[in-house]
């Protein structure tokens, strides 16, 4: 961003190195900036060419799959914000410079960007039907430093940024609401935390150790508040 040749360009397409885009993709988000001065970011959805792989990858798609059908299409239809899935998302370069551009002071930069895009407000499209091909981590490994780094780094980045988005005169009250109660509190940091806990720890030690038993109430009511809690905050 800071070369030359971004200065005679207005927007700048985002994929990460295992993404395999379309080659109509600009075709079908470029005419929805340049027709709406108000969006700054237009999203794909994600679509996952691995989900048979394993019971992992089938376990993680089914939950992505909630996140890009509700989370994201409920967030740009109702609010016009939702976090940038940091790839398959093109950006208006002015949106990306007001917003002060990408900072390394968290581990989910993506969604740092996309929180400051938004409380200087710029508004958001996701595109469900734009489906870019990608892969799900496939070894516990990796699974497990993913929900990591999805686990704390929206933790860090909501206590950066809580005061700034409540004394925000930007945005209403009720997307200050969506942002911190929905966004924040609940999708990233509760469900996240929940998901790390649940499946990186105690089903592996189930395995691992027989003698350890789940209770019921775990495995039961525990999914059905946190079920509840997102169900609040979804129009």
């Amino acid at each position: 961003m800071k070369h030359s040749y971004v200065m005679q360009c207005d927007y700048v397409v985002i994929f990460d190195a295992d993404f395999q885009p379309e080659p109509d993709f600009l075709c079908q988000t470029i005419p929805f900036l340049i027709n709406n001065p108000e969006i700054g970011l237009v999203q794909g959805r994600w679509k996952f060419v691995n989900a048979n792989e394993c019971l992992m990858t089938r376990m993680q798609q089914m939950s992505l799959d909630y996140h890009f059908k509700v989370e994201q299409e409920v967030g740009s239809s109702t609010y016009a914000f939702f976090g940038f899935n940091g790839t398959a998302g093109v950006w208006r370069i002015s949106a990306l410079n007001e917003a002060g551009g990408w900072k390394d002071r968290t581990t989910v930069e993506d969604m740092d960007l996309a929180i400051r895009a938004s409380l200087k407000g710029w508004k958001f499209l996701y595109l469900a039907n734009l489906q870019v091909k990608s892969e799900l981590p496939s070894t516990l490994k990796a699974y497990r430093y993913q929900q990591h780094r999805w686990s704390c780094g929206p933790a860090n980045l909501f206590r950066k940024v809580v005061m700034e988005i409540f004394t925000n005169k930007k945005v209403s009250l009720w997307t200050k609401l969506h942002v911190v109660y929905s966004f924040f509190f609940v999708r990233k940091i509760v469900v996240h935390i929940n998901t790390f806990v649940f499946y990186c720890i105690v089903l592996p030690a189930t395995v691992m150790v027989p003698e350890v038993v789940i209770p019921k109430w775990i495995c039961v009511y525990i999914p059905c508040i946190v079920t509840l809690l997102k169900a609040v905050g979804t129009p």
